[in-house]
């Protein structure tokens, strides 16, 4: 009997990480780019949502979070514990290791349910539902880093003040624009946490206003459309770029939609997360007038992808990317002295042109 259940398990989950997006689930976005398109994925995303409980999440990590990808050797997938490239401090056993309140001495004594988006900076007023419950980005952590990581926003850290043991770090921010104390996890999994914040603030954006934005670690705006202060943006799209989606995020994902019936639009398309928001990381940030563009000749046959508009010129920063996501071409001042862009480096495709203005798509022959 227990061979049969094991096997039963490992079908499920094989059929969970080939499991296709649903026909049309994206039908309604196509079209759309900036702050527009997040509110069209934060209408499908909620769709259908089905709260199951604080509680079941306890469940659901037994199914969805087993390590299929590493050790492979179905325990729970920690990403604060997890060493990708050999075997764990420490491992947990489904349901047998979960704990709640009591922290204990070290870490490898129990793990919990970790909220990527800490739920103390939730609306008080709705009690934090659905929020807390959701399985996007609540995940199963070690008990002591979840606590080391506390309520700080996640950085890259100068000095480390305490290390877990597969390299996840606390201590002084040295990202440009943020100087507190922030939480690092290792490279492996800096994609899956912009991706799951990302999702957080997209599925959640009318309610963001009633956060406790004020709270001097929680990295939120204060706004609807951006969602978070721009140099977390900017940490976010570099951890998206550097970590791309992963065979694990896939198969979470579907599993997801299994569960309660939404997904993660940034895991199914990538390229979103660049045609929503725009990075600053060296770049100019003048801005040109609210003018519309236009690529003129598209498909692009030579090279030389030519855009009109009026002040064009005073566009601070072009970026071309590609359809994962990736930026493929950053251009200061793309159009200062004439009014295209020489593409370097691009094989033939579909890419999109951002400035920040405007997201257009282009197609390259």
């Amino acid at each position: 009997m227990k061979n049969s259940i094991t096997l039963f398990i490992t079908l499920l989950m094989f059929s969970f990480g080939n499991a296709q997006i649903p026909s049309g689930y994206y039908n309604a976005a196509a079209g759309l780019t900036g702050y527009s398109l997040k509110t069209k994925l934060k209408e499908i995303v909620s769709n259908g949502h089905q709260d199951k409980g604080y509680a079941g999440l306890w469940d659901a990590y037994k199914i969805g979070d087993l390590d299929k990808f590493y050790e492979n050797d179905n325990t729970i997938l920690d990403i604060y514990s997890e060493k990708p490239a050999g075997p764990d401090a420490y491992n947990y056993t489904p349901a047998v290791n979960q704990c709640g309140g009591t922290t204990p001495a070290s870490e490898g004594g129990c793990y919990n349910r970790e909220h990527l988006f800490p739920q103390g900076f939730f609306d008080e007023v709705n009690q934090g539902f659905p929020m807390k419950n959701d399985y996007l980005h609540v995940m199963p952590t070690d008990n002591v880093v979840n606590g080391k990581r506390n309520n700080y926003p996640f950085g890259t850290v100068g000095s480390a003040t305490w290390t877990s043991t597969n390299g996840s770090k606390l201590g002084v921010s040295n990202f440009p624009g943020f100087l507190g104390i922030v939480f690092e996890p290792i490279d492996e999994f800096k994609g899956d946490v912009a991706r799951s914040l990302l999702y957080f603030i997209t599925r959640y954006e009318d309610q963001l206003q009633n956060f406790d934005y004020n709270d001097v670690n929680n990295p939120q705006d204060g706004s609807k459309n951006r969602g978070f202060d721009q140099w977390y943006i900017n940490l976010l799209m570099l951890w998206h770029q550097n970590d791309p989606v992963s065979p694990k995020e896939i198969a979470r994902n579907n599993y997801a939609y299994v569960y309660q019936k939404n997904r993660n639009p940034y895991i199914d398309h990538p390229e979103y997360v660049a045609m929503i928001w725009t990075s600053t990381l060296g770049t100019d940030e003048n801005t040109a007038s609210k003018n519309e563009l236009k690529i003129s000749q598209n498909p692009v046959r030579n090279g030389e992808l030519v855009v009109s508009g009026e002040n064009i010129g005073k566009i601070g920063s072009a970026q071309i990317i590609s359809v994962t996501g990736q930026v493929v071409q950053t251009v200061s001042e793309p159009f200062k002295n004439s009014d295209r862009i020489v593409l370097k480096n691009t094989a033939k495709g579909v890419y999109y042109l951002k400035t920040t203005e405007q997201t257009l798509k282009f197609i390259l022959e």
